[in-house]
């Protein structure tokens, strides 16, 4: 008989399926072969997931920056494009970080509600309000960069495993808004870290909750996004590909490295896509 770890481990094997189901037979069925850079940032980007730096604030600085994909179809590539290297991250950091079940189950429930309902709402947006809401959410995410460099943090966290009473609530609460949030591009790592110290727990406790999350929610908001055509294909398929072995060679064989110098030049890329994103809707608005 399976325990909840097995069966969790189930239905992220079943959601991958289905996510790639959806995904090849969507609509725009023939992405094309990504081309070398498009695997190149998929690679880069969820290797330093991986290893805690997070993919969404690092690849939409590269995509504005190169000019790949248009600004009102980033949120929707970053969640189509990451979810196969995070649901492997899932699997990794599942087996390895033990976490209370119900709190792990419940935490992952609440993030997968709040992707449905921001999906629902960022993919029918117009490109000027994707513009403002991803530059915002830019700003954000190198504020959280800038903390952890600056080794400011909000609570030194605890030992807890388990979340209980209102502490288990006041947690769903959290999950559910960050879930709404990944859709339009803040990361998960940084302000799940954040939650789970704030709540008490180890802050290991974050790689499973948040991988975890992320596995479950990003298939349901990409469903929504590919429905929609609010993506870029080829892209996407880049970021799934390459994202792949970077994610195995970061957990398996890399496992850690000093990672100060790298978010210090996030801080800087994210600042620029934020800047850059916020100019762009402006121009929109003066024309």
């Amino acid at each position: 008989m399976l325990n909840a770890r097995g069966w969790l481990f189930v239905a992220l094997g079943v959601v991958a399926i289905g996510y790639v189901w959806i995904w090849f037979k969507g609509k725009r069925r023939a992405p094309g072969v990504p081309s070398f850079f498009e695997l190149a940032i998929g690679f880069v980007t969820n290797f330093f997931d991986t290893l805690g730096i997070g993919s969404f604030a690092p690849t939409t600085s590269i995509f504005k920056f190169a000019k790949i994909v248009p600004d009102e179809k980033i949120p929707g590539t970053l969640n189509v494009g990451h979810t196969a290297p995070t649901i492997l991250e899932a699997f990794l950091f599942i087996a390895i970080v033990e976490v209370d079940m119900l709190t792990l189950v419940l935490l992952i429930g609440a993030a997968v509600v709040g992707a449905w309902l921001g999906a629902g709402i960022v993919a029918s947006w117009p490109r000027r309000r994707v513009q403002i809401g991803m530059g915002a959410a830019l700003c954000v995410a190198a504020a959280f960069f800038l903390m952890a460099n600056l080794n400011i943090t909000v609570s030194p966290g605890g030992t807890a495993l388990i979340l209980q009473n209102w502490k288990l609530w006041a947690g769903v609460a959290g999950c559910l808004v960050l879930g709404a949030l990944m859709t339009l591009g803040i990361g998960m790592y940084a302000p799940c870290m954040i939650l789970v110290s704030l709540l008490g727990m180890d802050p290991k406790a974050a790689f499973p909750i948040m991988m975890g999350s992320c596995a479950f929610l990003m298939p349901v908001a990409s469903v929504r996004f590919i429905k929609l055509e609010s993506y870029a294909p080829r892209p996407a398929l880049g970021l799934a590909l390459g994202g792949l072995p970077g994610v195995l060679i970061a957990a398996l064989i890399v496992k850690s490295l000093p990672l100060t110098a790298v978010r210090w030049l996030v801080v800087a890329a994210v600042l620029y896509a934020a800047v850059t994103m916020l100019r762009s809707a402006m121009n929109r608005q003066e024309s």
